[in-house]
C-alpha cells in the first residue's frame, strides 16, 4: 500500500473532494484524520471507510480558526505519533457567476482572504510537527490557469493564485527539513458540483470543461483521490514545489 502507517489530516473531509481523497488514502493504508465544521458529513465519510476496512477518525474543525487548528493538529500527532500528510480542501465562500464589474468587494476578496488563511494556518500547523520527523507532505488544490470562457469565476482564481504563490515559498522554507509541499491543479471536476447547483448552469460547466481538454474528460473525484495518494507517496518523494497537472489537457505545461 502507498500509504501504509501513515497519519492524514483532511481539512473539509466531509466535502465531495475531500471525501475521495480519504477514501483514496485509507484504501492505500494511511489512517485519515477527517476534519470539518460539519460532524454528519465527516462521520459519513468515515462510516463508509469503516465499513471498507481503512481507519478514519473525525474531529469538529473549523479551518479559518488558529486556535481550533493549532489544537487539532497537536491533538493527531500526540494521539496518532505522527502527522505526516496535510491537504486542505474547504471551500472558500466563492461567488461566481457575476461579472467582476458588478460583484461586491466583499464577495470578491472573501476567497482570497480565506484560502491564503487557511492554508497558511493549516501548513504551519503540519509543518510544526513535520520539521522534527524529518518528513512530510502537504497538498495543495487548485493551481494557477486561465479564466474559463464564457463564465465568471470571481475571486476563485485570484484565490488559487495566491495559494499558488503560498506554495512556493513553503516548499522553499520546508524542503531543507524533508518536506513536500505540492499541487493538485485540475481545471475543474464537474463531479464536485453540488447537486443542489442549478441544473442548466451545471450541465454547462461540466460541458464547458469537458470541451477545453485535449482528452474530452474531465477530472473526475476518483482521478484526484488516486493522483493525491500517489502525490502524498514516497513514490512522489521528489516531487516538490510543483504542480502536478491532472486537467485531461485544459492546462497546457
Amino acid at each position: 500500500m502507498l500509504l501504509q502507517d501513515k497519519n492524514a489530516v483532511i481539512y473539509g473531509g466531509g466535502g465531495s473532494i475531500g471525501g475521495a481523497v480519504a477514501r483514496a488514502f485509507a484504501r492505500e493504508g494511511a489512517t485519515v484524520h477527517l476534519a470539518g465544521r460539519t460532524m454528519a458529513s465527516l462521520e459519513a465519510v468515515a462510516e463508509e471507510i469503516r465499513a471498507a476496512g481503512g481507519k478514519a477518525e473525525t474531529a469538529q474543525v473549523d479551518a479559518l480558526d488558529e486556535a481550533q487548528v493549532d489544537r487539532h493538529a497537536d491533538a493527531v500527532a500526540a494521539g496518532a505519533g505522527s502527522l505526516d500528510i496535510s491537504f486542505n480542501l474547504i471551500t472558500h465562500g466563492d461567488v461566481q457567476g457575476t461579472p467582476l464589474a458588478e460583484m461586491k468587494l466583499a464577495d470578491f476578496e472573501r476567497p482570497v482572504v480565506n484560502a491564503v488563511r487557511t492554508m497558511f494556518l493549516t501548513a504551519r500547523a503540519a509543518a510544526r510537527h513535520m520539521i522534527p520527523q524529518g518528513s512530510g507532505v502537504i497538498l495543495v488544490f487548485g493551481g494557477d490557469g486561465p479564466p474559463m470562457e464564457d463564465y465568471h469565476l470571481g475571486g476563485l482564481q485570484v484565490a488559487f493564485s495566491a495559494q499558488e504563490a503560498l506554495r512556493r515559498n513553503l516548499s522553499s522554507e520546508l524542503g531543507p527539513h524533508g518536506i513536500r509541499v505540492v499541487t493538485l491543479r485540475t481545471g475543474g471536476v464537474p463531479e464536485s458540483i453540488p447537486e443542489d447547483f442549478d441544473p442548466e448552469a451545471r450541465e454547462a460547466i461540466t460541458q464547458m470543461t469537458e470541451r477545453k481538454t485535449m482528452l474530452k474528460r474531465a477530472a473526475t473525484l476518483e482521478d484526484v483521490g488516486n493522483v493525491a495518494a500517489f502525490a502524498a507517496s514516497d513514490h512522489a518523494r521528489t516531487i516538490t514545489a510543483a504542480a502536478i497537472n491532472i486537467s485531461a489537457g485544459a492546462m497546457v505545461d
